[in-house]
């Protein structure tokens, strides 16, 4: 059978765990004291909406049970879904909001960590047969670091550690966007060490994007509209942003993976290349006019872009792969995220990975395409042999 990869799939390992748990100010983890059924599972409290006080603190933000830290659980999921090989990362908010002191020690425990698993489920868990290993990672950087040069540190030493194979960032960079130019040393660093980036977002839009009163709409609908809408219109902006800024003509090799098949990028490139095409008067950072970007976005798309299938659709499938090509698109699930609704059923089948399976046989059918984007782009692109 030809390997199936998950290039999409998230932890908050030991060492973060322990981090998030003394602090006491968002994010924070907090442990309940038992519920009457005598259930203990750690509370996230990942926004500031979650700290509301008016909600008692065991009630706050989200649970995060054993499948956000034990890898035994993530591999026992695999084995569910007959998933060959993961490419794990950390879970937002990532390292954003440390101290600058606290970034780069912060980042190298966090990634070392991430390497100690790798090496150690890959060594237990791997046949001698197998062309693929259980675990691979994406590290994480110490954006919030005093200096770049920390942040680059990081970048060359990454390259070192086996099993790492890109890193995973925010749609926020240094704090300013995408677009910042004090990010230049970062892409160049990323590009000179051909390193892949997974970008994923965060913070979603704006509460008052979702109504008249933003957060009463979001109490009403839940996650709904900040998880369906927020976030992929957010990495749409973020990216959008680079490609004006003129990021990806500095930096032509320059790599990233997105998180939900690009958001609405795919759907809207054609559209935002018209509006660039009759864009009179592109502004720069400092105010002065500048030209505008040199690059299309469908060049990026095929050259700089990737983009994971988490889109639980054939439509959205089909779309990214019109706008990026079926050797850029590479299946995740986004465990441990979305699980399964009935507790109550003991190994159950997660609703949010068989949909993104059914999508791929729908879109692809049984072809090489499907077998391409199940594993194999990820096989080559991570080089994961």
């Amino acid at each position: 059978m030809p390997p199936i990869v998950d290039i999409h799939t998230h932890v908050y390992p030991p060492a973060y765990m322990a981090m998030l748990r003394s602090r006491r100010t968002v994010p924070y983890v907090h442990d309940p004291a038992p519920s009457k059924d005598g259930d203990t599972t750690p509370r996230l409290i990942i926004l500031a909406s979650d700290d509301d006080p008016s909600i008692p603190i065991d009630q706050r933000g989200r649970p995060v049970d054993s499948s956000y830290s034990d890898i035994n659980v993530k591999l026992s999921f695999m084995r569910r879904h007959g998933i060959t090989t993961s490419v794990i990362s950390l879970a937002n908010p990532w390292l954003d909001f440390l101290e600058p002191a606290d970034a780069q020690p912060w980042a190298e425990r966090i990634n070392n960590d991430l390497e100690a698993t790798c090496a150690q489920s890959n060594t237990s868990n791997s046949s001698s047969d197998s062309p693929t290993k259980p675990l691979y990672a994406f590290g994480t950087l110490p954006l919030t670091a005093p200096t770049p040069s920390a942040i680059v540190s990081e970048i060359h030493r990454l390259k070192t550690l086996p099993h790492l194979r890109g890193v995973i960032m925010g749609t926020s960079g240094l704090g300013n966007g995408l677009d910042d130019p004090a990010l230049d040393p970062i892409w160049s660093a990323l590009q000179e060490t051909n390193t892949l980036v997974f970008l994923h977002p965060h913070y979603g839009l704006p509460e008052e994007a979702y109504g008249a009163n933003g957060a009463d709409a979001i109490s009403r609908s839940g996650h709904v509209m900040p998880l369906a809408l927020g976030f992929p219109l957010e990495t749409t902006i973020a990216v959008t942003r680079m490609l004006l800024a003129g990021a990806f003509d500095r930096f032509p090799k320059l790599t990233l993976l997105l998180a939900h098949s690009g958001g609405t990028l795919p759907f809207l490139a054609g559209r935002i290349e018209s509006c660039i095409h009759h864009e009179r008067k592109f502004v720069g950072a400092d105010g002065s006019v500048v030209d505008g970007p040199r690059r299309s976005v469908w060049d990026v798309l095929k050259t700089n872009i990737y983009l994971d299938a988490v889109v639980y659709g054939a439509p959205g499938l089909r779309a990214a792969v019109g706008a990026s090509g079926a050797d850029r698109l590479m299946f995740g699930t986004d465990h441990p995220f979305f699980p399964p609704l009935d507790e109550k059923e003991p190994n159950p089948e997660w609703p949010s990975v068989t949909t993104n399976y059914d999508a791929i046989k729908e879109a692809f059918g049984d072809d090489k395409t499907a077998d391409a984007v199940l594993g194999g782009n990820a096989v080559r692109v991570l080089d994961l042999k």
